[in-house]
């Protein structure tokens, strides 16, 4: 009796004990462990004269872009650069916002969201005619799931007479919207006049865009001094060129180093994600073996200061062997669709950008 006593005791004693023991577990295992920060990609791409093959009687910029056109632009051969434009993207990391520039309308860049490789993004668009005389506008896919539209506008270019007549460009796309239900982000998508005709006849053109650009961003800036910009774009100019250091006002990115000794005065609120690169002799388009860096992602201060909630980690020009072409004069050009009214069949002229944001 004693024993099987004693033998209930330690019985008793052994449960108490493993109950215990597991209660402390449960209580080891559920203590909260602090999240990784997340990491989201904005990206830009020049795509080179994505037009569909139908013509569009209200305007001639695409009477080269059809089937009977000088391009003989047939269906396969759309097909065919919608599908390397999305493996590009989708090589990207398909990033969350994805600005795009030489797009003929909504429809490409809605048969460019269903090729294999972007369907799983669930990308979103948005597009506006513009009265480009080429028939070509800027737009901007964004995943629905990550990032919220508030608010959408076009802002249209006029020039003053005394800078050019008769001439058209595209609206520069402006959206408000909040990233991962926390960050509201202000983004703008340009596509800046081209150099034709050369770059210092060409220059005041690309000066009078940055102008009206630089007004409506510093009138965001003087409501919410710390908004969260992002520029993006083919600006046609490189970060060294007086429209981006002067007409927006991009500065080193040392300026926005709190702990970095410099005597410089800090007298923008902007800042070159690609001036680091481009100092570096790198670029996104190659103009007869010169590399320039027209392809750009400008942020605002608040998107570079090391105190912020979402700050920039990394810029990025996109490039793999298989999408480049080697010209026996030139070297490494990226492997473009047409030059001229022939052929290559190549994915576009252009290379694409992108920076990490690290969000906490």
């Amino acid at each position: 009796m004693i024993m099987r006593n004693g033998l209930k005791y330690v019985l008793f004693v052994t449960t108490v004990l493993l109950l215990m023991h597991c209660k402390i577990t449960k209580k080891v295992v559920e203590t909260p462990i602090e999240s990784e920060p997340k990491t989201y990609r904005i990206g830009f791409y020049n795509v080179e004269n994505l037009f569909d093959t139908l013509d569009n009687p209200m305007t001639e910029g695409d009477d080269n872009f059809t089937p009977e056109g000088r391009n003989l632009w047939t269906t396969k051969r759309y097909y065919k650069k919608l599908d390397d434009l999305a493996k590009i993207i989708d090589g990207m990391g398909q990033p969350v916002l994805m600005g795009l520039s030489e797009v003929e309308n909504k429809t490409v860049c809605e048969d460019l969201c269903k090729r294999k490789g972007l369907v799983m993004a669930k990308y979103d668009i948005i597009h506006q005619e513009s009265p480009d005389f080429r028939g070509i506008d800027v737009a901007l896919l964004y995943q629905k799931e990550q990032f919220s539209i508030l608010e959408t506008d076009f802002i249209p270019i006029h020039f003053p007479k005394e800078i050019v007549e008769d001439y058209t460009t595209r609206d520069i796309l402006y959206t408000k919207g909040i990233l991962n239900k926390k960050d509201t982000l202000h983004v703008f998508v340009n596509h800046w006049p081209s150099r034709r005709g050369g770059l210092k006849e060409s220059e005041p053109k690309r000066m009078y865009v940055a102008q009206q650009l630089k007004i409506y961003m510093d009138a965001i800036l003087k409501t919410s001094p710390t908004a969260q910009i992002v520029m993006m774009g083919d600006f046609n100019d490189e970060p060294s060129n007086r429209s981006i250091m002067e007409g927006i006002g991009c500065q080193p990115q040392d300026i926005f180093d709190d702990k970095a000794p410099s005597a410089k005065p800090q007298r923008s609120a902007f800042y070159n994600c690609m001036d680091s690169l481009h100092v570096r002799g790198l670029g996104t388009y190659n103009y007869r073996g010169n590399w320039n860096m027209l392809d750009q992602i400008i942020v605002s201060k608040a998107l570079q200061s090391p105190k912020s909630d979402l700050q920039v980690s990394k810029s990025v020009i996109f490039q793999r062997d298989w999408m480049m072409y080697k010209h026996d004069r030139f070297g490494a050009m990226p492997s473009r669709t047409y030059g001229g009214p022939n052929y290559y069949g190549g994915y576009s002229d252009h290379l694409p950008v992108y920076v990490e944001l690290i969000g906490h």
